[in-house]
């Protein structure tokens, strides 16, 4: 990856100061110590599905974003409502690995491209005729502020910022734009979001289940959908996972990209991750338009036109 608008943060990469600076050394040797796995509860069986949210204006033009509240571009519109669509009927093959019965809850980001994508999820089920789940603003999954980088095309930043954003693409636990958040930072608010999803999932599940759940067995209790960020979404599956913030750029995830994380036996089980089959019908209508173009192209040139 290249740490650009696309990747870091659905939008930006995660902000930071001069690389070697004392306080980001600090910050750094802090966070890369022995990863902590978030707690679950040993009890729980239930299921996350983390869904990125669709393409926005500033991700179509090549801007970082970070905290920047732009909206959903008309291609992220469609893209949201096909991945609501997908979540809405989860059987449909290829099916996605997720329990039976209505989520508890759609957990979003309060950043209009995530609240617009959880808003799509939410027409999708009243189409179908299934109940719309309760919707809940998470401040703690929100995008990792990009401070000085926000707004800026990335060409921009590398002129700008050239050891920060190398150091940002290289070592993101010590250096991030400067007046941005750090991972560290991240990490604390992100595991504080994810324990409250969990005991909203604990309540829904009631007791636990009887022995220990085989990690095969059909997926069973209570799930939730929480929209979010690619940058935050990083922190919270390696929280997850008990893997260091310097395996940061290890996952990405695209827009509408959907990822499915059981919770069984005190651990977190990667079931899917990345999952945009509901994107192929757009995929589908741009290869058709860059071949009319290519087609138009040419007989063009057959002709002589100028």
């Amino acid at each position: 990856m290249t740490g650009g608008p696309e990747e870091a943060a659905g939008a930006p990469a995660a902000g930071g100061a001069a690389a070697g600076s004392s306080a980001f050394a600090a910050a750094g040797d802090a966070a890369s110590a022995a990863p902590r796995p978030l707690a679950v509860p040993a009890d729980l069986a239930a299921t996350l599905v983390f869904l990125r949210h669709g393409q926005s204006v500033w991700l179509a033009e090549g801007r970082f974003q970070g905290r920047a509240d732009t909206p959903l571009s008309p291609l992220g519109q469609r893209q949201a409502a096909l991945a609501g669509a997908r979540l809405a009927a989860p059987d449909a093959p290829p099916r996605l690995p997720v329990p039976a019965g209505e989520p508890v809850a759609i957990v979003h980001s309060p950043l209009a491209r995530t609240r617009e994508t959880a808003e799509a999820v939410a027409r999708a089920f009243a189409a179908l005729g299934r109940p719309v789940p309760p919707f809940r603003p998470e401040a703690g999954i929100a995008e990792i502020a990009q401070g000085a980088w926000e707004g800026l095309f990335q060409r921009e930043v590398e002129e700008r910022y050239p050891a920060e954003i190398a150091g940002w693409r290289r070592d993101p636990v010590r250096v991030h734009a400067p007046g941005g958040e750090s991972l560290a930072e991240v990490d604390a608010r992100v595991r504080a979001a994810l324990g409250r999803a969990l005991e909203e999932l604990a309540a829904a599940a009631g007791p636990g289940p009887a022995g220990t759940p085989s990690y095969y067995d059909a997926h069973a209790g209570p799930w939730a959908v929480l929209v979010g960020h690619d940058g935050a979404f990083k922190v919270a599956l390696l929280a997850l996972l008990g893997l260091p913030l310097d395996r940061f750029w290890t996952f990405t995830q695209t827009t509408t990209g959907i990822a499915v994380l059981d919770i069984r036996n005190g651990r977190t089980v990667l079931r899917a991750w990345n999952r945009t089959e509901h994107l192929a019908a757009l995929e589908v209508e741009a290869a058709e338009a860059t071949r009319a173009e290519e087609d138009a192209a040419a007989e063009r040139a057959r002709s002589g036109a100028l």
